[in-house]
């Protein structure tokens, strides 16, 4: 659905129903989807000019418009990017658009499975540890369970990245959007598990984090000109640094 909002051309017709039955009860769900694309361009953009030179793009989809390797390496040529999904079918798709791209690995694996990621050849091959990296989670955590406990998985990787790294995250909330339950129920039925949370759980995603200015706000906020809050946010989003 999130390839059709964008008006891209690798997605299909079950994702094309199932997009057409949100927009009857959420209008704006396209407008959501670009702008959190847009918040991952401005994310990446604002860790490579931080001097981040080394990515993990969890649950990627499929490619589309200004992946982060085309945001980075704008910045730095020499930025090396990793995508995960789970996928077989995104991985087809991206391996064959990627396959002459520089400094850029697909890996299958589940982000349920932090250590599958973090220990995988192609992983090793790209990320150095001891280096800080940026951590890119948009618009893929509400595909997360609470009983399979997305801040423990997010803890996971944390531990695993040296301080000066920095976590990317965008999530949906039903805080203000009576019709999320509804529409959650379609996207439940076409494809995986939508789990919607309010800010604070949001928030507690970036424990072990400092989050940087302006903090968890509305993803057409962050990294924008931007001032007052909109009173009607559906995906917030943050990026947050592991300090020293």
């Amino acid at each position: 659905m999130y390839d059709f909002w964008l008006e891209g051309k690798d997605n299909f017709a079950a994702d094309r129903a199932a997009a057409e039955k949100v927009n009857t009860l959420v209008p704006d769900a396209p407008l959501q989807a670009r702008a959190a694309r847009q918040f991952l361009g401005r994310a990446v953009r604002f860790l490579a000019e931080a001097g981040i030179r080394q990515f993990i793009d969890l649950g990627t989809g499929l490619p589309t418009q200004w992946n982060v390797h085309q945001v980075a390496q704008q910045v730095t040529p020499e930025a090396r990017v990793v995508y995960v999904d789970y996928d077989p079918v995104v991985l087809v798709h991206a391996r064959a658009m990627l396959q002459d791209t520089e400094q850029v690995e697909v890996v299958q694996a589940d982000l349920r499975d932090p250590e599958k990621i973090l220990q995988h050849p192609d992983t090793r091959a790209l990320i150095d540890f001891d280096e800080p990296l940026g951590l890119i989670l948009v618009g893929v955590l509400y595909f997360i369970t609470d009983d399979e406990d997305p801040a423990s998985i997010l803890a996971r990787f944390r531990d695993a990245m040296t301080p000066g790294s920095y976590v990317a995250i965008s999530h949906t909330s039903t805080d203000n959007r009576p019709a999320g339950e509804r529409a959650k129920e379609i996207y439940n039925d076409a494809t995986a598990p939508h789990v919607p949370r309010t800010r604070a759980a949001i928030a507690r995603l970036f424990d072990g984090f400092d989050l940087v200015e302006p903090g968890l706000v509305d993803v057409r906020v962050w990294g924008t000109d931007m001032v007052e809050q909109p009173k009607d946010t559906v995906v917030y989003a943050g990026v947050g640094r592991k300090p020293a």
